[in-house]
Parts: structure tokens; sequence; C-alpha cells
């Protein structure tokens, strides 16, 4: 019961769904897409790691390959940073760090940036965070 008596009844369907901090909407559901984006964006951090050292370790003929490589993961990269700056900043700010996430080097610090304010939401609302992020099916 609230303690102001002008406030309006509350259904009790009102009362169960829980507000959740961090996501501009407050929703269950983005919460879920910042789980899902987020995982998106750790499997990207680690092929991007990998993308590295392959650069370095394998023979000068296949380095075109890896090449591409990196381009294909730097545009899914940058679609999972506005997809997960859009339900945690804004548009201004998704359109900004995604433009980020294009350039070599700094993209990998937008990612690494972004995902540690996704990790921070999701334990903010009692949610457990691994490896590869949050389960997405548990939210």
């Amino acid at each position: 019961m609230s303690d102001n008596p002008y406030e309006s009844p509350r259904s009790e369907s009102g009362r169960s769904k829980k507000k959740v901090t961090g996501v501009l909407s407050g929703t269950r559901e983005d919460l879920r897409s910042v789980a899902q984006y987020q995982r998106g964006i750790l499997v990207c951090i680690l092929i991007n790691i990998a993308g590295f050292f392959g650069q370095i370790m394998l023979p000068p003929e296949i380095r075109p390959i890896v090449f591409v490589g990196f381009g294909l993961v730097g545009l899914v990269s940058t679609i999972l940073v506005f997809m997960l700056a859009l339900k945690i900043y804004g548009t201004g700010a998704g359109i900004i760090l995604g433009i980020l996430a294009l350039i070599p080097c700094i993209g990998l610090l937008v990612l690494l940036v972004i995902n540690g304010k996704a990790t921070k939401i999701l334990q903010e609302n009692g949610i457990k965070v691994g490896l590869l992020g949050a389960d997405p099916s548990k939210i």
C-alpha cells in the first residue's frame, strides 16, 4: 500500500511486473535482449583475439582469409554494439558507438566497454554472468 492517499489503485498484474534497472524501457524483454546482444559481443571479442593471434601465426597465403573474417566479425560486432547501445543508452549513443566499432583497435575497446556496461546491468538485476555472458533463457 502506498503512503499517498491520492494515488490511483494498482492492479495485481502491475505489481507482479518488476521494473529492471539500467535498461531504458525498464522491461524484462529488453533485459533479455541485453543478455543476447552481450553474448554475441563476447563471441566477437573472442574471435577478434583469436584473429589477432592468427594474423601472427598463420602463413602469409592464409592471411587474406583471416582479414575477410575480421571484416565480417567487425560488421556483426558493429550491429550488436548498435543494438545493445539502443537498449542501454539511446539512439544517439548507439549511432556513435556503432561507428566507433568499425574502426580497428578502437572497435575492440568499444566492445570491451559496452560489454562491461552490459555485465554491470545484468548483475544489478540479480542475473549471474559467466564467461559467455548470461543465459537469456533464464531471464
